[in-house]
């Protein structure tokens, strides 16, 4: 297995970083969630197919589901280093996957339910220690399409219609952010251009965090809303293209990406900052090794990971 970074395509920019090993999927193993940390570390967490259902309406390795409890598997690669833990009697069916401070992961579902008419709604997030114990668990709100850890483990969380107007407080704002005992530690507050209908996806770069987000109400359109954790600070600004899903940003630069769906392509968009606004300066059409579904970017300090199938690439903005 070669874990050594090589170009993808002509452009110099595009790396290739992992793929699953054929030995993996030999066994029946299924790369399902996956994620980045603020080190640059790529982790995937593996489930063997004998635990997992396989909706055929969905494209991709999101139409694999799990049946609960099931163990996993959960490979962390850093350059040419890979890391595997067991994941023993995982009680939840993850939606995200990601990486928190001191080796520490966590596991959320995308949907949350009230146990009963008013009462509380059920935890769909797990904080897991190093060796994949269980150490807390609570709620970060219903429907989730884009999450991310910031580097001090705060949690980040973009939320999709059904969870806006579905009675979730939090949910209910369009963005929030959460500690790791499951307490609201941002919220929007009126501060934004629109009201949020649906997260797209998210990003950090160093101290910050971005969501992107449209709205159908008001002005309409994509947003990337830029938050400062240490001071609350809020910034958002149109975005350059469309419902894009991937986003990764360094200085006055960066690149975006559209899928195909379920296609072995995607629109590569780059941008820059004029102090004002984002403005395209290049469009290109990328093919990728594998198919592109959902829930396939997330940027990390001015490198967009890409999930084309079970190879990941990263693009440098």
């Amino acid at each position: 297995m070669n874990l050594r970074p090589k170009t993808a395509g002509s452009d110099a920019a595009i790396h290739h970083v992992w793929r699953l090993p054929a030995a993996d999927a030999v066994r029946g193993h299924r790369a399902l969630w996956w994620s980045v940390g603020p080190a640059g570390e790529l982790a995937v967490l593996l489930v063997h197919r004998r635990y997992l259902d396989h909706n055929r309406y969905v494209k991709g390795w999101i139409g694999w589901g799990p049946e609960v409890p099931f163990p996993g598997e959960l490979v962390t690669v850093t350059g040419q280093e890979e890391r595997r833990i067991l994941v023993k009697d995982i009680r939840i069916r993850p939606s995200h996957l990601a990486l928190l401070p001191d080796s520490r992961f966590l596991l959320v579902s995308g949907r949350t339910f009230r146990n009963e008419t008013e009462g509380p709604w059920a935890p769909n997030a797990v904080v897991f220690s190093p060796s994949g114990t269980p150490e807390a668990e609570f709620c970060v709100g219903d429907d989730i399409p884009a999450l991310v850890t910031d580097v001090h483990g705060g949690i980040w969380t973009a939320y999709g219609d059904e969870g806006i107007y579905g009675g979730h407080p939090e949910s209910g704002a369009g963005l929030a952010g959460w500690n790791t005992q499951g307490q609201t530690s941002w919220a929007p507050q009126g501060r934004l251009p629109d009201h949020p209908l649906e997260g797209c996806t998210a990003a950090t770069e160093n101290e910050q965090v971005w969501l992107v987000w449209y709205s159908g109400n008001g002005r309409g359109g994509t947003f990337l809303t830029r938050i400062t954790p240490s001071t609350g600070d809020v910034a958002s600004y149109p975005s350059p293209v469309p419902g894009p899903d991937g986003f990764a940003v360094r200085g006055n630069r960066a690149v975006l990406t559209r899928r195909d769906h379920n296609k072995r392509s995607v629109e590569l968009i780059r941008a820059e900052f004029n102090g004002t606004t984002w403005a395209v300066t290049s469009r290109r059409r990328l093919r990728v090794p594998g198919r592109v579904v959902m829930r396939c970017g997330q940027g990390r300090d001015g490198s967009l990971w890409l999930r084309t199938g079970n190879t990941w690439l990263r693009i440098e903005a």
